[in-house]
């Protein structure tokens, strides 16, 4: 009598539990901003979404400063993934009760809190459970099952939006469903790795430090001091020694019209009379265009100069903003979905794929060295504080001048940034290689 030999459950098998978690999430900021508009109208609903996707920010930064120690202090890569998960379910589910604007933004708030914990134990436990020739393609894997999980978490929206709009807080039960349905796949698929890497592994290897960037911009290896932020600026006024600091600033004025433009993005689309469900739609056309465009990037800057990359990419993301802030102006009502369809899509689907992998590449190449983590630490910093500053200029630009001066604005600022880092070209040979 034979008996069949248990096939062995493959090390990689766990990734796809993100994926339930990532179609919960993908909407849920945009969800957040049409309930404080359709509950407050576009005036005071611009200011309140304002004050959520700012609170949302803030809390990002010490979230982020505080999951990393903890991550190192526990050692429990499963233990707190499925935490993440659950109380991601816990508060998804907290939406449904939530009926005031201050309840929506304080749950928020929580969401960016508790669904920042598990970005280092997962990425930690690709390279922790596969091979190294295998982490490129682990990591791909694990970026791959959050983008798609964010464009089918917006089409539901989109669904939901459409054919229930009086049941649209219903949409939470099913999207915490999903997140409880990660929580129980992680338990079962995951396992406590025997041998555990330091935080600072992923940063040093470029599939990993691509991934965990991808996941969020906020990583501290180290909480910078003020003397940090100072080594990395000191050397702008010499020629020589300027590349890095000129870097820094061309992504600070990048994240600050980032900032600046997402913020207004939503309530300037609710303002033309599009409906939640194109709203919605848009994302999604967006997210597509930022799949295709990261599934070429890498081909189209090898063998090309980073910084002229780059600054190609500024250029049309902050075209396509200004173009968007004047087609506000032009066209009224609902056909301003056409236009946005159009230059959102560009801007922040194909420009964006390329800007990051160009610019990332270029981070990355500068801080390898004895100062990775301090330095890694100013740069989500600056990151942090720009996206949060831009958020709030938003929130006042758009209220007293309009949503079209704030896409201008935006626009312009990127044009800034581009001039700033047109000034790298051939300040730093071994940055200019895409590969």
């Amino acid at each position: 009598m034979s008996t069949k030999k248990k096939v062995p459950r493959k090390r990689i098998d766990w990734v796809y539990s993100t994926l339930p978690v990532s179609i919960a999430l993908g909407p849920i900021g945009t969800y957040v901003q049409l309930y404080l508009l359709r509950t407050n109208g576009v005036q005071a609903g611009t200011v309140y979404v304002t004050i959520a996707l700012s609170l949302f920010s803030a809390v990002s930064i010490p979230a982020a400063i505080i999951w990393g120690i903890l991550t190192d202090r526990l050692r429990r890569r499963r233990l707190i993934v499925v935490a993440s998960y659950a109380m991601t379910a816990v508060c998804l589910f907290s939406f449904f009760f939530a009926n005031s604007n201050s309840g929506v933004t304080f749950v928020y708030s929580l969401v960016s809190f508790i669904s920042a914990a598990s970005a280092t134990p997962l990425n930690l436990l690709i390279m922790e459970t596969e091979t190294k020739s295998r982490w490129a393609s682990g990591f791909a894997r694990l970026s791959l099952m959050s983008t798609v999980g964010s464009i089918l978490g917006y089409i539901l929206s989109a669904a939901w939006a459409q054919f229930l709009p009086d049941l649209i807080v219903w949409l939470m039960i099913p999207l915490g469903i999903l997140s409880l349905i990660s929580a129980a796949s992680a338990v079962f698929l995951m396992e406590e790795p025997k041998f555990l890497f330091e935080k600072e592994i992923v940063v040093m290897q470029r599939p990993g430090f691509f991934q965990r960037l991808s996941a969020s911009p906020l990583i501290f290896l180290n909480i910078p001091r003020p003397s940090d932020f100072q080594r990395i600026f000191k050397g702008l006024r010499n020629e020589l020694t300027s590349y890095v600091p000129l870097l820094y600033i061309s992504i600070v004025v990048f994240y600050f019209a980032g900032g600046i433009f997402n913020t207004s993005l939503v309530p300037a689309m609710y303002s033309h009379s599009l409906t939640e469900s194109e709203v919605y739609a848009l994302n999604v056309a967006a997210l597509v265009a930022t799949v295709v465009s990261f599934r070429f990037a890498g081909r189209y800057i090898a063998h090309r100069s980073l910084t002229k990359v780059a600054v190609q990419s500024l250029v049309l993301r902050g075209t396509c903003y200004a173009a968007l802030g004047v087609a506000s102006i032009l066209i009224a009502g609902n056909w301003f979905f056409i236009p946005a369809l159009i230059l959102f899509p560009l801007s922040s689907g194909l420009a964006y794929g390329i800007y990051y992998t160009a610019s990332n590449t270029m981070i990355f190449n500068s801080i390898r060295g004895n100062n990775h983590g301090s330095s890694l630490g100013v740069y989500s910093a600056i990151v942090g504080v720009s996206t949060l500053v831009g958020t709030i200029v938003s929130g006042i630009v758009s209220h007293y001048l309009g949503f079209h001066v704030t896409f201008i604005l935006a626009g312009v600022l990127l044009g800034v940034a581009a001039l700033v880092m047109a000034r790298l070209a051939n300040r730093s040979p071994e940055t200019e290689a895409g590969n």
